[in-house]
């Protein structure tokens, strides 16, 4: 995985105000591979703007 510093980095607790969900689903999307996640040293995680937003998608008809 390459990491490039040329996107907008999240908290936990911004993702989860961003998509209006609490920390524990956005935790639970980083567990089951749906969100992916960077660690910054053992605790801090970080979120690409880019990756939270490609989390919601159009419900189908």
């Amino acid at each position: 995985m390459t990491i490039s510093t040329d996107h907008e980095l999240l908290t936990v607790a911004e993702a989860a105000e961003r998509l209006r969900v609490t920390t524990r689903f956005i935790r639970m999307l980083i567990a089951d591979g749906t969100l992916p996640a960077l660690r910054l040293g053992r605790r801090a995680i970080r979120l690409r703007k880019d990756d939270v937003d490609h989390v919601l998608r159009p419900i189908g008809r």
